[in-house]
């Protein structure tokens, strides 16, 4: 039974709604997939703009991020919860929010913003509008601009929490990044840097070494003769591996979950540790902080309007991406 309190929610929650809606249009542009495949299963899509539910907030994208784990969900849709066609791509971006629900506090229409949302049941980034839970919403990190904001939300969370919250890096002690020119890698070492770290592998490194090629235990060695004290991977197999055979006994290693391969089991290490990025309001007001105090520079390798979403994939898929991929929606 609809008791009156309900009613009077569902009607500010309306009103809410019809006050931005004004502004927004009916329908919007989306790059979205029908069915799983390759690249070439993603088109553009004429969809319904999403409204916001109570606790959530609507976003007018301006940047989209391209990663593998789009790649992942284009060749695997059945594997999220909320998994219907058609999907829309896309997990974190930034724009500025058009509309509020009833239950919203911290955030108004014009407020620019960033977000990570992990199968979001209202859709993906690749679009023209996004709606997403208020609690997964970051405000615009001071001096940032939407584009580069638009390439780290998940990013910079998947690498400031390896380096605090796994690693519990200290002033003073030796990491190994690998894959340091990543889009995560790169902002890993620089929040790295600015906790005190030396031996991170990249921009504004203390030694640099190619993985594929260099000795990386040498190399190591030499720059810490008993050993690194922690490994923060963004990739596996061997030269990860050898990664970890440059950490000092006790030394501690963590990766985030998809990585593959994942690093072979040691008893000498203290810690081994898989993780995923948590998004939340204390998470980004630490990453705001993080990135204000590092001075983040946010390496972009290509940049692509939504009409050419497949060819962002394939250019991340071809590998050797110096940076972050991303769609301009704006």
């Amino acid at each position: 039974m609809l008791t009156v309190a309900m009613a009077a929610a569902i009607s500010l929650a309306m009103a809410v709604w019809q006050s931005a809606a004004a502004a927004v249009p009916q329908n919007m542009r989306a790059a979205a997939i029908d069915k799983a495949g390759g690249p070439d299963v993603i088109s553009l899509h004429t969809l319904p703009v999403p409204r916001p539910d109570a606790d959530e907030v609507l976003i007018k994208v301006h940047t989209a991020g391209v990663a593998s784990w789009d790649v992942y969900v284009r060749e695997h849709p059945g594997e999220l919860k909320h998994s219907h066609f058609p999907l829309v791509l896309g997990t974190d971006g930034s724009g500025a929010i058009v509309a509020v629900g009833s239950q919203v506090r911290g955030f108004k229409p014009g407020d620019e913003v960033y977000t990570y949302s992990w199968d979001n049941p209202k859709g993906g980034f690749y679009a023209e509008y996004v709606a997403v839970p208020a609690k997964l919403v970051g405000h615009l990190p001071p001096g940032m601009s939407l584009r580069d904001a638009g390439a780290i939300a998940t990013t910079g969370l998947t690498a400031i929490q390896g380096i605090d919250d796994e690693l519990h890096i200290k002033p003073g002690e030796t990491l190994i990044i690998h894959g340091a020119s990543g889009g995560v890698g790169s902002l890993a070492l620089q929040f790295a840097k600015l906790r005190g770290a030396s031996f991170v592998k990249g921009l504004g490194a203390d030694a640099v070494v190619d993985g594929r090629k260099g000795d990386i235990v040498a190399a190591a060695r030499q720059f810490s003769p008993g050993g690194v004290d922690a490994v923060l991977a963004f990739a596996g197999g061997d030269a990860l591996e050898r990664c970890l055979d440059a950490l000092k006994p006790g030394g501690r290693v963590a990766f985030p979950l998809g990585v593959s391969p994942e690093p072979k089991p040691r008893v000498e290490l203290r810690s081994e540790t898989r993780y995923n990025a948590v998004a939340g309001p204390q998470e980004f007001e630490r990453l705001n902080q993080a990135i204000v105090a590092s001075k983040l520079q946010v390496p972009i390798a290509a940049e692509y309007p939504l009409t050419d979403a497949a060819k962002a994939q394939e250019r991340l898929e071809a590998g050797h991406v110096l940076g972050k991929v991303v769609l301009e929606i704006r």
